[in-house]
């Protein structure tokens, strides 16, 4: 996983102004549908899974963190699908959560 996250931090590169410039948010929707990732979040928080990303206790402050989050729950929450979720839907992935909540730069 450590490999997998030095890697990913390379390709969003550290000067750029979207720190998942790489990433293609659409793509990412694409990949946030197809592997249900509301279905839990959902639960967590009471109907309205979307407002995980937006909540005042967020543990997520930084691009780095979200990168990090995003391989935790494929890997944690949905392990049957880590092994074919691609490093590039894991950026995309990421890239769309950045762009619809976390707005990171």
């Amino acid at each position: 996983m450590k490999k997998f996250i030095a890697i990913f931090l390379l390709l969003c590169g550290t000067a750029q102004a979207d720190p998942f410039a790489k990433g293609h948010p659409e793509a990412g929707k694409e990949v946030f549908d197809k592997y249900k990732c509301n279905s839990c979040h959902d639960g967590m928080m009471g109907g309205n899974g979307n407002d995980i990303f937006t909540r005042p206790n967020s543990k997520v402050k930084d691009p780095q963190q979200l990168a990090e989050v995003v391989v935790v729950c494929i890997r944690n929450v949905r392990a049957n699908f880590s092994s074919q979720v691609t490093p590039q839907e894991k950026l995309d992935l990421s890239a769309y959560l950045n762009k619809n909540f976390y707005k990171f730069k």
